[in-house]
């Protein structure tokens, strides 16, 4: 499905003195940093006294021609929330989230957790509108070129930086519909971005790459609504409190 898609991208871009350089399988190394000030309520500027305001993770992309699969690179640390004066504290972990995609047959399949209860999404591999911009820059040795598209669903500004060098359909969490790899990408203007920090051209071992199968199977949308749902109550019950 999507290797068709990939051929014509690129053949428009005339990009096809890239095609035999590319590289088809290995692992990539992300870093993740999000700013967890940046949506705090307004009517509770003084979280930002309880909350680091940078919080950073490391995931793992491994991938061949037609698969890939995203998750976390270990456990991912809780965060631990101060109460005022240094008080009561609370701590907080981020769920688990675990993505595998097939190039080949269009499938998207995520383990997510929601309210303690695990979930299976399922979804097919879909274009964004990407629009390429002139810059370029350099991202752990290779070249890269900037991408962007506004994402009407979640109102998000997506900016990526992707490279020819490494096969099409590749890149961190849900984002992976360029003619190249994403190597670099930001959300909101720092919000949350996304850096390669190691990149391994390598054959994988056969349990690399896992089908994620526990939770109750859900549409990826109707997984987005769930969760949109919980954070509107959560702020109409005024959020947490200490």
């Amino acid at each position: 499905m999507l290797k068709k898609l990939s051929v014509l991208l690129l053949l428009a871009l005339g990009c096809s003195g890239f095609i035999h350089a590319q590289i088809t399988q290995g692992s990539i190394k992300y870093e993740l940093r999000m700013d967890m000030h940046r949506n705090i309520p307004a009517d509770r500027q003084e979280m930002k006294a309880m909350i680091p305001q940078f919080r950073t993770e490391n995931f793992i992309l491994v991938f061949n021609q037609d698969e890939r699969f995203y998750k976390p690179e270990e456990d991912v640390n809780a965060m631990v929330m101060s109460g005022p004066g240094g008080g009561r504290q609370m701590s907080f972990r981020s769920p688990r989230i675990e993505i595998y995609t097939n190039n080949a047959t269009g499938e998207w399949l995520s383990n997510q957790e929601l309210m303690g209860k695990n979930y299976l999404l399922w979804d097919t591999l879909s274009l964004a509108p990407w629009r390429l911009g002139n810059e370029f820059i350099d991202i752990a040795g290779y070249r890269c070129q900037m991408a962007w598209f506004k994402d009407t669903i979640t109102n998000e500004e997506i900016t990526a930086w992707f490279t020819f060098s490494i096969q099409p359909f590749i890149g961190p969490d849900r984002f992976a519909s360029l003619p190249g790899t994403i190597l670099a990408l930001d959300i909101n203007n720092g919000e949350r971005v996304w850096v390669a920090r190691k990149i391994e051209e390598r054959p994988l071992t056969r349990d690399e790459i896992k089908k994620p199968t526990r939770g109750e199977r859900v549409h990826r949308e109707e997984f987005r609504k769930m969760m949109q749902e919980q954070m509107e109550r959560m702020r109409a019950g005024g959020g947490m409190r200490f």
